[in-house]
């Protein structure tokens, strides 16, 4: 385990300026799928009372079981506020029994912990003289929902600064969880949430899909309709619909008519059949259920086996207390057979509206 404090403040990261007015697809770069090999996960270390109101104690055991399964192949980095909410995290993946060599802290302090959506997205290109770089999208709390989040949005830029990397800052609001790779070209999202108006109004389709082709250096954006009920990003594509190879999705699919998530699950799966990928090919299109109707406090929560992450050695899939539970994990197992499926109780987690691959970011190796 190491302390990464001592640069993390410094201003010595590179600009775009270092590439003239060049996108990081021009140079080359692109962003890798999940799958490929990662050089370490970032976390932002929950502390956020407010997005687990009455219940955030209770997330700290879930959290660092998962903290474990990625140190077992990979670096985990963690952003935490200061010495005392290291040593408050310390705590908690000290005993889940997780590698503490491979964690690492960082002192950027965050409003929240959804690191999927402000953490750094990172872009490769093996060949280029600077293998990889960050692009820091606009965050807006989706859509201003939960001020303030200035630190969030900061949070990619600091990252670059600390390790010397460039960063790109196109301008506009992107989440890293409304959009899906297959790592040759295509990203899958959804119009409910890059469309909506509380991101960014003055950008029509064509224009939000220019930025996402530049900035993540791909060639074709697929859209579907909408996401979960409750799901207070407008619509994630990481709640609903997966790439696990270049062509091949699993959907998450209501099996109950009368739920309230079974028509727009179905819109999306027909529009999944009627989409080409880039060479012509229709999607593998592979069926994952819903687990059943997660309701705390009144309130349905976005709980979703779609809200999965893959590390370099595991697939850490959020279970529900459901008799769906194993069917989800087979399921997914079966898709991912060069990797471990684990399978973690969120039925707390979920409190917060997200699940673990709401909470991580990847970081790619070269």
């Amino acid at each position: 385990m190491s302390d990464n404090n001592s640069l993390s403040s410094s201003d010595s990261g590179l600009r775009t300026s270092d590439f003239g007015l060049q996108s990081p697809k021009q140079l080359g770069y692109h962003f890798p799928p999940e799958w490929a090999k990662h050089e370490a996960t970032w976390l932002s270390w929950p502390h956020k009372e407010a997005s687990w109101p009455g219940k955030i104690d209770t997330i700290y055991k879930p959290y660092a079981e998962f903290i474990k399964y990625l140190s077992l192949t990979e670096k985990v980095r963690i952003n935490v506020r200061d010495e005392q909410m290291k040593a408050f995290a310390l705590k908690h993946i000290e005993a889940a029994g997780a590698d503490l060599s491979k964690v690492e802290f960082f002192f950027h302090p965050t409003n929240d912990a959804w690191c999927r959506d402000h953490g750094p997205a990172f872009l490769i290109n093996p060949n280029a003289e600077i293998k990889k770089v960050i692009v820091d999208w606009g965050f807006n709390a989706w859509g201003g929902k939960y001020p303030p989040f200035d630190l969030d949005d900061v949070i990619p830029t600091k990252i670059g600064q600390h390790f010397n990397i460039p960063v790109f800052n196109p301008g506009i609001i992107m989440e890293g969880g409304s959009v899906e790779f297959n790592g040759a070209g295509t990203i899958l999202t959804s119009r409910s949430c890059l469309l909506n108006e509380n991101r960014n109004a003055h950008l029509n389709q064509d224009q939000v899909e220019k930025y996402l082709r530049d900035f993540y250096g791909t060639e074709q954006i697929l859209w579907v309709s909408d996401g979960i009920v409750g799901d207070d990003t407008d619509g994630h594509i990481d709640d609903t619909i997966r790439f696990v190879n270049e062509d091949t999705v699993l959907t998450v699919i209501e099996e109950n008519k009368n739920d309230e998530n079974y028509e727009l699950l179905q819109t999306n799966l027909r529009e999944l059949q009627e989409m080409r990928l880039l060479n012509g090919k229709q999607l593998n299109i592979v069926e994952l259920p819903m687990p059943d109707p997660v309701i705390y406090d009144d309130c349905r929560l976005p709980a979703s086996y779609a809200n999965y992450y893959i590390s370099n050695g595991h697939v850490i899939v959020p279970t529900y207390r459901c008799d769906k539970d194993q069917k989800a994990l087979d399921i997914i197992a079966e898709y991912h057979p060069d990797r471990e499926v684990v399978g973690i109780d969120s039925t707390d987690i979920i409190w917060g509206l997200g699940s673990f691959h709401c909470l991580s970011q990847q970081e790619p190796s070269i």
